[in-house]
Parts: C-alpha cells; structure tokens; sequence
C-alpha cells in the first residue's frame, strides 16, 4: 500500500473542436445574427452570452477527463452530478490486494490519528486479501474496502455542467479533495476555451 494525499492526475480525453465557435453559431441561430460573426467574435459574444444568462448555448461543447488517483469519497461525490457521463474502475472485476489510499491532511498532519488511520488502511488491505485466499470473489470481498481507496474515473459534460459542477465545487466550504481536482479541471477548461470558463476563480 502506498499513500500520497495531492497524487491525483487529471487529463484531458477530449474536447470539442473549436469549441468557442460551435457555441457562437449555435447562439447565432437564436438571434439570427450570423452577419456579426467573424474571426474573431467568439470570446465577446459567448461573454454576452454568459452575462445575459443565456447559459443553453454551452451545452453544445464537451469535455471529457480521466481522473486517476482521486479517492472512492471523492468519485461518490462526482457522480451525484448527474448530467453526466461517467465510467470508474471496477471493483468487482479489478482486484484491490495492492490498493493505494488517499491520506486526509488533517488526519496526516497529527501522529496520533495517522497511525489510527494506517492501523485501518492495513486492517482492512488484510481482511480483504484473506477473503480472497477463503474464496470469496472480489464484488463480495470489496464490502471491506474503505472509502480512501484510490479510483479512476473518466467523465464527460457539456460546458454548461462543467460550469455548475465548479461553481458548486469550488466553494470555500467544498471539500479538500475535490476542491483540489476541480481546480485543475477549470485551469486546463480556462486553456482550452477561455472565454467560457475566465470568470471563475479556483
């Protein structure tokens, strides 16, 4: 077993070619104001766009990300968005006798609660790995895995979504960890599509 707390990757599958200008002709359309269009139009409507309200429009652009390394608490919470779609490791298939874990800082940080948290982590790496010798298959002997297993998970979401998952997750209050992998989402969403995604901070 291996624990890292900042380990998790985020990469970029796929993105919508020419993105911004997919969004500035499907809002066009609704105003009938293809006249407008040039070159180098895109950034300045898609920022009226997006002050007016006028969010629909971002639903014509996708991205698609892996994130390896992240913990099972944090997938649990990115699933709940559902307007989504999303393909994780599988614990049903994929055996966990090696599995890697996710440290909390605030656990990490005091002696006393890290070696707790170690005890666990072992405890349960054990429990699961003697399952296994009796017999039992792994979708039954994952019910001892711990929510700080680490996990990967590749998901797709039009920009509309992207934008409200990172209004959402980018709180102060919004949890460490995913809080930590929004934040590189919305910095490589900022590269590939700037006029959509700049007026949001990390």
């Amino acid at each position: 077993m291996m624990n890292n707390q900042m380990s998790s990757e985020v990469e970029l599958i796929s993105i919508t070619a020419d993105a911004e200008k997919v969004i500035e002709n499907a809002g066009r359309t609704c105003y009938l104001s293809f006249e407008k269009s040039g070159d180098a139009t895109a950034g300045k409507f898609i920022r009226m766009l997006i002050k007016s309200g006028h969010h629909s429009v971002l639903e014509h652009a996708y991205a698609t990300f892996r994130i390896k390394g992240g913990s099972r608490a944090f997938t649990h919470q990115l699933v709940r968005h559902r307007l989504c779609a999303f393909s994780q490791q599988s614990q049903r298939y994929v055996s966990e006798k090696q599995f890697d874990y996710v440290e909390p800082p605030s656990i990490s940080s005091n002696p006393e609660t890290h070696r707790l948290f170690l005890d666990a982590m072992e405890s349960a790496q054990s429990a699961y790995r003697e399952l296994q010798k009796l017999g039992i298959k792994n979708e039954d002997a994952r019910f001892v895995l711990p929510n700080a297993v680490k996990s990967e998970i590749v998901v797709s979401a039009d920009f509309r979504e992207w934008r409200h998952i990172l209004e959402l997750r980018l709180k102060p209050d919004a949890q460490w960890e995913i809080k930590d992998i929004c934040r590189e989402i919305l910095r490589i969403l900022k590269e590939k599509a700037p006029s959509v995604f700049e007026d949001m901070n990390g």
